[in-house]
């Protein structure tokens, strides 16, 4: 081979190289996520709020959805309101499944919520995936009662060896660090569009161990037929604040 050629034959496998490593560290890890809850999971789009947050991180959260307002584990396990969770878990493949009770089961119904509970942890193992807890929070007046709520899903996580998320403590760390933050819905239950920005981040910090680097203040998502619409706008003090929170109470 002529030494032109030669150097030119190099310089090419050179930049082959090149472009296959920058594709390789430039490549995604997936995780794959099954929301199984109710409306603490789809108000304000929770499971999109998620995939936006993750677009600017090495590891990107897909998330899908099985819920029905008001539901209890009980009712996704007996297919109750429609509802196809069981079903759901087994047809597709996923990396975590999160399970969350109706919000009051803790307090009213803890067996049932540790019950339901484990049925469901067997079934998520059986499929491969992880079991999550969603560990909600506590009404705007009644914050005594967090800890209670605490107590069942810490006790479900552990007698399943499942991953508890502690979106309440999160949620109480907010409040502490700054009373007036308004993470609540009007009904002073459901979370308003900034708790459910707080509740995404206590996800994505359980789930990956890190948060994104950098926040927009505007999110907006594309619908099945390419429209763009808004599902938040949050402030860059808001931003610092729950990011503050987060890291405070998940500190791996």
């Amino acid at each position: 081979m002529k030494p032109l050629r030669l150097i030119a034959f190099v310089l090419c496998v050179q930049f082959c190289l090149l472009q296959t490593a920058h594709a390789q560290t430039s490549k995604k890890d997936t995780i794959r996520v099954l929301f199984v809850g109710n409306s603490y999971v789809y108000y304000n789009n929770l499971a999109q709020m998620i995939g936006l947050l993750t677009d600017s991180m090495k590891t990107k959260i897909i998330c899908k959805k099985s819920t029905a307002g008001g539901a209890t584990l009980g009712e996704h396990w007996n297919g109750a309101k429609g509802l196809q969770s069981k079903q759901a878990i087994t047809k597709e493949k996923y990396d975590i499944v999160v399970i969350q009770d109706n919000s009051m089961w803790p307090l009213r119904y803890p067996d049932s919520v540790l019950f339901h509970g484990k049925l469901f942890c067997d079934l998520i193992k059986q499929t491969g995936a992880k079991p999550y807890i969603y560990n909600t929070w506590s009404r705007k007046k009644t914050p005594e009662t967090q800890t209670a709520i605490n107590h069942v899903y810490e006790e479900l996580g552990r007698q399943n060896n499942a991953v508890v998320v502690p979106a309440g403590n999160c949620w109480a760390k907010a409040i502490e660090l700054q009373p007036g933050i308004e993470l609540y819905h009007s009904d002073e239950s459901h979370p308003s569009a900034l708790g459910t920005f707080l509740v995404a981040l206590s996800f994505i910090k359980t789930i990956t161990g890190t948060l994104p680097k950098g926040y927009a203040e505007v999110y907006n998502y594309i619908d099945k037929d390419g429209e763009t619409f808004r599902i938040m706008q949050v402030s860059k003090a808001d931003i610092a604040l729950c990011v503050k929170a987060v890291n405070e109470v998940i500190t791996r």
